[in-house]
């Protein structure tokens, strides 16, 4: 995509001076805007997007102090800290220079200006102005994306069938995508194959655990913030939506979104149009949704817990992922490919399963899914001391019908008991769930990351 002309918002009283320089521009190949009062430049900075301004220190006939200048250059670092913003004045002096750069103006040009000087310093702050941007959403893209994992994908079962034939048609579209199950299943590792097989590909995929976000940071987290927005907004801040521009935004646990946050999130979905916190300015963005749900949402929608119109715009496809009890012959594989990756972790060496160990893996309810087994592999990587891994190396003997035996188990392992019939009581619901271990959501996320039953992303938003 080429790079858009430079865009420069030019402020000054007088007519004639507003006329030259937007001749002077245009034949550099700019875009200009024009203002002629602090009012008109603050408020174009308010609602639209400048790459610098250029504004005069003086607007009210016979003024010649240049506090008028000064007193807008401070709102405008208060609107756009990284706006480069060049004043200039024909009542020049070296305090009223000196002051002027102090309150954050990249540089100071008098009246009547030098064309060549002019341009070569607009140029330059409009090439570090852009590249601070880029800086900017870099760090943040790269925060969002470390760590992503690896989207290798074993599914041979016949109850995994639906769900490829399915990606196969619409993974190349751009169609919204609602991915539901239990925890666990997989809905993460679905929605980056379905990013990876779409025309989308070369842009970012965008991961945010919807659910886990207080109503306090919604807004600023998905459609970012600008500095001063509140308290804590020192700097401006990139938001979801505008770092998965032309790429894919998935939105985990999306059904637990407050009735609050779904109506923000559906004027968004809708229009592709939104304001960051402390912002008028309107942003566009190109965006595939895929977003994923443990719950049963259309009951939530039966219950007004959930807004259908918001469900209607984000499953014009449905993947229904099913339990790994449903796809058994799957863990075999599963449990292999686990292995070597977690082998190669922890450099160790070990020659496979044992008979009994993965008849135990084939015989468990994995209440889990999928991210369960994982971390019971990990476990037994850890605890095998010998070629194979035995059933002991995998700890779920403790999860069998047979009552266990809780004098002879840690506090750790009493602790996983629970929470695991827990989770399998309510079907994965982890607010019904922590209700009835007596804990609070977020506490509840803790220990399902610890037992790897809920990824880390998902119990960091929940920290």
């Amino acid at each position: 995509m080429p790079t858009p002309p430079p865009r420069i918002l030019i402020a000054d009283d007088q007519p004639d001076v507003l006329k030259a320089l937007k001749l002077l521009l245009k034949g550099e190949g700019f875009e200009t805007r024009m203002a002629s009062s602090p009012i008109d430049v603050v408020e174009a900075v308010r609602t639209e997007d400048f790459d610098a301004v250029l504004i005069d220190l003086n607007y009210t006939r016979d003024t010649t102090s240049g506090r008028e200048g000064i007193g807008l250059l401070k709102q405008l670092r208060q609107i756009d800290g990284e706006l480069p913003v060049l004043v200039m004045t024909g009542w020049s002096s070296v305090d009223i220079a000196v002051e002027a750069m102090q309150q954050g103006a990249r540089d100071f040009i008098q009246k009547p200006w030098d064309n060549e000087r002019l341009l070569s310093i607009l140029k330059t702050q409009i090439e570090l102005g852009r590249a601070l941007r880029r800086g900017r959403r870099l760090e943040a893209e790269n925060e969002i994306l470390r760590n992503v994992g690896e989207t290798t994908m074993i599914a041979d079962s016949a109850a995994m069938k639906p769900v490829l034939d399915l990606i196969e048609r619409i993974g190349p579209s751009d169609a919204n995508v609602l991915l539901t199950g239990a925890h666990g299943t997989g809905k993460g590792l679905i929605a980056k194959i379905l990013h990876q097989v779409s025309n989308r590909a070369e842009k970012p995929l965008i991961t945010v655990n919807a659910g886990g976000l207080p109503e306090t940071i919604f807004e600023s987290e998905l459609f970012g913030h600008v500095q001063g927005a509140f308290t804590d907004a020192t700097t401006n801040r990139v938001g979801r939506f505008e770092l998965a521009d032309g790429g894919t935004l998935f939105l985990d646990e999306i059904g637990n979104i407050s009735p609050v946050m779904q109506t923000k999130l559906l004027q968004v979905v809708e229009t592709g149009q939104f304001e960051p916190v402390g912002s008028s300015k309107t942003k566009t963005v190109d965006v595939r949704i895929i977003s994923a749900t443990n719950m049963d949402i259309r009951k939530a929608i039966d219950e007004g817990r959930f807004r259908e119109d918001l469900l209607f715009r984000l499953n014009t496809i449905e993947i229904g992922l099913p339990p790994l009890v449903e796809r058994r012959e799957d863990i075999p594989q599963l449990a292999g490919h686990f292995l070597q990756r977690l082998l190669s972790r922890y450099d160790k060496s070990i020659g496979g399963f044992d008979r009994a160990s993965m008849q135990a893996l084939l015989d468990y309810p994995w209440p889990g899914n999928v991210r369960e087994l994982e971390h019971v592999i990990e476990r037994a990587v850890l605890m095998a001391s010998g070629d194979t891994i035995r059933t002991g190396d995998l700890g779920i003997g403790a999860l069998s019908e047979t009552p266990p035996d809780l004098e002879g188990m840690t506090l750790d392992e009493v602790e996983a008991l629970l929470v695991r019939k827990a989770m399998a009581r309510h079907g994965g619901n982890v607010n019904q769930a922590a209700k009835a271990l007596g804990l609070s959501r977020s506490g509840l996320y803790r220990r399902l990351d610890k037992l790897g039953m809920v990824s880390g992303d998902d119990a960091a938003a929940e920290s």
